[in-house]
């Protein structure tokens, strides 16, 4: 059997203070994350931002640098070695900004630099509403849940799963939500996002974030990447560009970019973290897909060597 594989790119929430070691103890991987000049785009020595939480979760420097961190592993990954194109690319959050960078679409630096304008963006609207974020609900069939969240005037952001969800909004409305929903036996936890990312409360940010992205050179997608809103392959920029702007207010249907890959006959996949949540979901949901996490191994080298033994 031929195997097909894919990429999966992470949202925000995984950073942590080693998750740029494998690209800095690999010699390729050092000089691509040297090449980005993120100390410069963000303000701070790298270091100072991985060792100090307030710094490394605040959405202005999380979303580039989860960005940067996948981009940098696919680019050094693929420098020298003989991986080929993946048949897939999804994304979860942020990270289908990623999946285009890694279907080709424009440079890594490009990408990085709509990040950081997104983020900019999307804290702006912080300014209306200043206190607001994202809570993981779990253990309760989706719709009940939605329909709890309806009736605290929150919104599900996230659909992952059957009885598993990530919602957004006003932080006491969350509360309130979560509270009744721990009565019906969820478990919540509220996440270390401060924004209500993929609600309405992102309206405002909607319009510059297109204009960002039709300012730019965005070409088609050598590679289909999976629109988190519908878990759609897309093929064009026009589409895509719209996904992204979408995203930003609306349900991320990760649930269903699982079963697409499935759907499409993907039989390996490798997240190029930080994290590993995006491969745990997807064995725990298609236990026949062969998923492992970069943060799975110790070293670049060791994941290609897995990567193209899967791959033949």
């Amino acid at each position: 059997m031929t195997e097909r594989f894919a990429i999966l790119c992470p949202g925000q929430g995984g950073q942590h203070a080693a998750m740029f070691d494998l690209l800095r103890n690999d010699a390729h991987g050092a000089e691509i994350l040297q090449s980005y000049g993120l100390e410069q785009q963000l303000g701070h020595p790298l270091d100072v931002l991985l060792q100090d939480d307030r710094l490394l979760f605040a959405n202005r420097h999380a979303q580039p640098l989860v960005v940067a961190a996948g981009l940098a592993a696919w680019q050094a990954l693929t420098l020298d070695s003989e991986i080929p194109a993946p048949h897939l690319v999804a994304g979860y959050s942020i990270g289908e900004l990623t999946a285009y960078g890694v279907a080709g679409s424009m440079p890594a630096t490009t990408v990085i630099d709509l990040a950081i304008a997104r983020a900019g963006y999307m804290d702006a609207c912080l300014r209306d509403e200043p206190q607001q974020g994202l809570m993981s609900v779990g253990g309760l069939p989706v719709e009940e849940a939605a329909a709890v969240l309806r009736q605290h005037n929150a919104y599900v952001a996230i659909q992952t799963g059957f009885d598993t969800l990530i919602s957004g909004g006003r932080n006491a409305d969350l509360l309130a939500a979560g509270h009744q929903c721990e009565t019906l036996g969820a478990r919540i936890g509220m996440l270390p996002v401060g924004i209500a990312s993929h609600t309405p409360l992102m309206a405002s940010a909607s319009m510059p974030f297109s204009g960002a992205l039709n300012a730019i050179a965005f070409g088609s997608p050598a590679i289909s990447v999976l629109a988190g809103i519908s878990a759609q392959e897309v093929h064009d920029p026009d589409t895509a560009r719209h996904s992204l702007v979408q995203q930003l207010t609306t349900t991320i249907q990760w649930s269903a970019c699982m079963d697409a890959c499935a759907e499409r006959g993907i039989t390996v996949a490798l997240e190029l973290g930080p994290g590993s949540a995006l491969s745990r979901m997807l064995r725990d949901q298609h236990p026949g897909i062969e998923c492992r996490s970069l943060s799975d191994f110790r070293s670049l080298a060791g994941a290609s060597k897995w990567l193209q033994s899967r791959l033949g």
